[in-house]
């Protein structure tokens, strides 16, 4: 493929305002708006690891003898507590 002397557009000219969420970084807290969050009970917790496989988000933590979840990227969705296998986790609704 045979390479442009010019460059496609001029990054220079688009504006910091354009599109704010795809040009600026932040930390977006996904838990700030769940309805339910998950709660372990650790007496339960094995530590098989299937919340962790099946969490979409990511946010559950290891630890050494169980697993949980990091309420701040949580989004509530209830995967970990329906895939839990020893019946580990249960959902709670939030307290508003």
């Amino acid at each position: 493929m045979k390479k442009s002397a010019r460059k496609m557009f001029d990054e220079s000219k688009i504006p910091n305002d354009l599109c704010p969420i795809a040009t600026k970084f932040f930390d977006m807290q996904v838990g700030d708006w769940r309805a339910q969050r998950p709660v372990f009970h650790f007496e339960k917790c094995v530590k098989c690891g299937v919340c962790w496989a099946f969490c979409p988000t990511q946010c559950i933590v290891e630890k050494d003898d169980h697993f949980e979840p990091f309420l701040g990227h949580c989004k509530g969705c209830g995967i970990c507590a329906r895939e839990c296998p020893h019946d580990a986790i249960e959902m709670a609704d939030e307290e508003v």
